[in-house]
This record gives C-alpha cells, structure tokens and sequence, in this order.
C-alpha cells in the first residue's frame, strides 16, 4: 500500500505527460514553415533542393531578368536634358495665364463667342494663331495681330506636329504663360474663363490623350525603324488637342531624339503603313518620358461614337441644350481599340484625385452653330 503510494504522485511520471505536448509545437512549427516556404519560395540556389522536386533546375529554368539596354549618347543626352527640366521647381508668376494656340486653316468662326469667353479677364491670357492657308479675318480685338509665322500643314503628316511645336515656341517667350492649350478653328468653350483658369491653373498633371491600341490603326502603325528609341510596347495613341503645363511644353520643345523617328518613320505609306504623326508623337513621347505627369485623356471633347475615319460634327440642329448639359457632365473617359474585339477602355476623369467632369473645350461644330451657341452658353 505504501508502494502504491510513492508510484501515483512520483515525479518520474511528469516528462511523460510533457513530452506529447512539445512534440506537437514542434511538428506545428515545422508545417508553418512549410506553409510559409510553400506560399513565398525562397529564389536562392542554397535552398532550391528542399523546396523544389526538380532540384535546382528548377531555378536555373526560371529566365532571367534581361539586363537594361545601354542607352545611346543621343538617349543619355535628352533624358538628362528632361530630367532637369521636369523638376525646375513650379514657381508661379504673380500674373499666370493660359495660352490659348489655335490651329486653323483661316479664319476663326467662333471668334464672337471666344471674345465673350475672354472678356473681362484680361492680363489671364494670351493668344496666339496659327492659319496654315489663308490670312484670319479678325472680328474680335483679341485676335487681332495674335498670329504666328505659319506654314502649310497635312492632314495626318508630320507638318501639323511642327506647327503644334510652332504654336509652342511663340507662347513659351512669354514667362508668364503657365499653361498651353491647342485649340482647333472648330473648337467651343464649354465653362466660364473662371471654371477654365481655375481648372487648369491648380491640376497636378498635364492633359494628353494616351491610350494603348492594338489594333491596326494602334500598335499596327508601329514601325521598327523607330527602334531602339521607341520600342512596341511603348507605342501610344491619342487625339491630338492637349493641355500641358511649361514644363512639358519646353521638354517638347527640347526634343529632337523622339520628334526625328515620327518624322521620318510615322508618315502614310511608309511601310505599307498610314501612321498618323499627330496622333501618336506625344501620347508616346509623354508615355515613355513623363507617364506619371499626364491624366491620359482629352480636356477637350469630341464624339467617335460612329466609329468612323472622322469624329461627328455638330449640325445648328444638333445643338440643343440637351446636348452641352450631356457633354458637360461626362465623368469618364473611354477609349476603344481599333482591333477586332472593339475593346472599351474606360477610366474615370481624376482631377488632382478627385472625379470631375472631363471637358473644359468641345470641337468639331460647324460655323452655322454660332447664333445657338451664342445663346445657350452663358459666360
């Protein structure tokens, strides 16, 4: 009996019950490190025979990272050039204005609606006219003697770029011009001057249409001569009709490496090709240069719904209030592909973040179109 009772309280008896208890935590440990191992592999060689049934095979299989392409002089130099220009410190002029660059092939039929859009703001912008075939009759004293030295320009080569840079290099003489828009002789304002300065004046970013397009009239205009400046991958789309901040207008002005592979291989015919020099030299050159400093669409608004080689025009009856309400109020921006699947690319119009509307300017209106629009946009 007193054996009995030495043998149920005895100590020797105590690692036995224990000794289940860490053989668990210890199995335990081990599957969570499996686990672990399992979901984030490590890439070291040292390691690739416990955690891969193939051996280290299985990384010497893995393709490697291809090393960065050694950029040419010519690269080195205008990146070098960008970059210092991209962060010159933004210090606003006590009198910032906007550059209003119109590209027209005469005469301005808006003009009368434009002077009551600029009228009484005066010392907040300039103006500037680029007529590439007849001298503009002026009706507005802020056209007046505004025109540039102009040249003829084509349709879809590369002399509307070099007009576009035209326009540019006049209105960067003024310091004070902050900001720059290209305007069209079929262009309306949308807003009054205040809603304009404002929007412009206080964004964090430039307005250039960008979009990826895959399909014929996209990346099938790409050509290979542009190589290795502009790679594939990097060909862009976008109308042309921007807003852009001084600092990007002067890395425009400042480039020669990008602007000479448009002008010599995005021309119609070349290669079998029709690439269309305005559509794709900016979106492209802002894409590869300054991808984080643009909003990606158009602040300017004009209608592809008919899929057509030309956007739809505004007819005097088309013009209702219906219709600028509609285009006034539109949030999104939507881009569709060229390619069999008609791909829509829809992404929201972030103001410094914030969803706004994305239009400040409309085109493609006929002149017939001014008396309505006199009366139903109310500055």
């Amino acid at each position: 009996m007193g054996g009995d009772m030495q043998m149920l309280p005895g100590s020797s008896h105590r690692p036995a019950l224990k000794r289940p208890v860490w053989i668990i935590f210890l199995v335990s440990l081990v599957c969570l490190f499996l686990a672990c191992s399992y979901i984030y592999p490590p890439h070291g060689d040292a390691a690739c025979y416990v955690f891969s049934s193939k051996g280290c095979k299985a990384v010497t299989d893995r393709p490697l990272p291809s090393p960065a392409r050694e950029l040419t002089d010519e690269e080195f130099a205008s990146k070098v050039v960008f970059r210092d220009i991209l962060h010159i410190p933004r210090i606003q002029p006590k009198y910032s204005k906007i550059a209003f660059m119109f590209l027209t092939p005469s005469s301005l039929p808006f003009e009368k609606l434009w002077d009551r859009f600029f009228c009484g703001h005066e010392g907040k912008f300039s103006v500037y006219v680029h007529a590439s075939k007849e001298q503009p009759v002026h009706v507005s004293r802020y056209f007046l003697n505004q025109e540039i030295h102009s040249d003829k320009v084509g349709w879809g080569k590369i002399s509307m770029v070099d007009a576009e840079r035209r326009l540019l290099a006049h209105a960067l003489k003024d310091p004070d011009n902050q900001q720059f828009v290209l305007l069209s002789e079929s262009c309306i304002p949308l807003h009054s001057f205040d809603y304009v300065y404002d929007y412009l004046m206080h964004a964090n970013m430039s307005f250039v249409d960008c979009f990826f397009d895959p399909g014929p009239h996209g990346n099938g205009r790409y050509s290979k001569h542009m190589l290795p400046v502009v790679e594939k991958k990097d060909f862009r789309k976008g109308a042309q009709w921007f807003s852009i901040r001084r600092q990007h207008a002067l890395i425009v002005m400042a480039d020669s490496l990008y602007y000479s592979r448009f002008r010599d291989y995005c021309k119609r015919g070349f290669d079998g090709k029709n690439c269309i020099a305005d559509e794709h030299y900016l979106p492209t050159f802002f894409h590869i240069i300054d991808p984080g400093g643009i909003a990606n669409w158009s602040v300017t608004h004009v209608d592809w719904s008919d899929r057509q080689w030309h956007p739809k025009s505004y007819r005097a009856r088309d013009v209702t209030y219906e219709l600028l309400k509609n285009i006034t109020s539109i949030e999104l921006s939507v881009h569709v592909t060229s390619d069999e699947k008609r791909e829509e690319q829809v992404q929201a119009c972030l103001w410094n973040g914030v969803r706004r509307p994305c239009y400040l300017f409309a085109r493609k209106f006929y002149p017939e179109t001014l008396h309505k629009l006199m009366k139903l946009l109310n500055f």
